[in-house]
């Protein structure tokens, strides 16, 4: 019975170390289609956008998306017989009737995802590559869900209007050039963006987010210079955890040199990340020496006791019983982040010490 349970454990263990990338949806197309989503160029916007009167003038809405994909250096054509490489379709409404995807569940879950339940204004946003329409599927919506009381209350006379220039204005903040940059796997673009002096630090921020979840190792020197920047080293560190074991020397560096003790913690659990995706166990004795040096933060040990689990390694387990039993001899139920690392010590013991059994 006991076996039974260790194998099940250790099999869940593994399905864990080997769940896919959140990116890893873009494998339903084939390597192809794949081929045309890097060289996109040029695009059509196919908008439509509709009032409780009817259809209005879309125009100003195809007029902005290709503005803004421009950004990016992205070229719009006004034609449907021009050639193109992909059409945007943008569908505005000032009444949503359409009932979105899924109830829950997969990108369901997004808070830019299509939602079944709005249904005030909202633009939904997806492509079409050749005449396959994809599960890319984004929605902005406003504020407000009742046009007519929003309307009145800012004085507008039609509440039509007034839902699509608040749209408009929805549509002007939202990041869906890099959204979609990112989903046809172009980093380039985004890397671009993100040398320009000109760029706000939250779309540094996301873009920094994108590269990593995109794991485009092209980035890594980016990611390096974006380390000298406080209010990026967190999200670059972060996105270092998703790309290749090159970054791996790096994290290392800035776990045991920062001398900011949150950036310490995000290097740590990176290590985990890449150690455990890549099956690299480089990354354990540089762990286990922060592990055992008694300078070390209460919040780093936390994180480095979760990433050795995630890397399930023999070397492991006799330093990971020694810091529990100094743990059990202090008793303070108030101390949240004692409790914390006693948490992450028993969960990483019982990964290393189970994986050991079968090793």
């Amino acid at each position: 019975m006991r076996r039974a349970l260790l194998l099940s454990i250790l099999a869940i263990g593994i399905v864990a170390l080997l769940s896919p990338p959140s990116w890893a949806y873009r494998d339903y197309f084939s390597p192809e289609q794949k081929a045309l989503l890097d060289k996109i160029q040029t695009l059509r916007i196919d908008a439509i956008a509709l009032t409780d009167q009817g259809a209005v003038d879309a125009a100003p809405i195809a007029e902005l998306v290709a503005r803004r994909m421009g950004e990016l250096g992205y070229a719009a054509v006004g034609e449907a017989s021009t050639p193109h490489d992909v059409v945007i379709k943008v569908k505005c409404e000032q009444r949503k009737i359409w009932e979105g995807t899924t109830a829950s569940g997969g990108d369901a879950d997004l808070p830019d995802a299509p939602s079944r339940l709005w249904k005030g204004p909202a633009c939904q946003m997806t492509y079409l590559l050749g005449n396959m329409k994809v599960k890319w599927q984004k929605e902005v919506r406003t504020e407000f869900e009742d046009a007519g009381q929003a309307a009145q209350s800012a004085n507008a006379a039609d509440p039509g209007t007034y839902a699509m220039s608040k749209l408009r204005e929805a549509l002007e903040t939202y990041e869906f050039p890099l959204l979609l940059a990112a989903e046809w796997g172009q980093p380039e673009r985004l890397l671009k963006v993100l040398d320009r002096s000109d760029t706000p630090q939250a779309k540094k921020i996301k873009i920094l987010s994108l590269l990593g979840e995109m794991q485009a190792d092209e980035a890594l020197p980016k990611l390096r210079e974006a380390l000298k920047d406080r209010d990026l080293a967190r999200q670059a560190i972060g996105a270092m955890s998703n790309l290749g074991k090159e970054g791996i020397p790096l994290l290392v560096d800035i776990m045991n040199t920062s001398p900011q003790v949150e950036l310490q913690a995000v290097a740590a659990k990176g290590l985990g990340q890449l150690g455990g995706m890549h099956g690299d166990a480089s990354v354990v004795l540089p762990l286990l020496a922060k592990l055992g040096d008694p300078k070390t933060d209460w919040s780093v040990l936390t994180e480095v006791a979760w990433a050795l689990g995630k890397i399930p390694d023999k070397r492991s387990i006799q330093p990971l019983y020694d810091l529990d039993k100094k743990l059990a001899t202090l008793r303070d139920p108030e101390n949240v982040p004692l409790k914390k690392l006693k948490e992450a010590v028993f969960w990483a013991i019982k990964q290393c010490d189970t994986w050991d059994q079968f090793s």
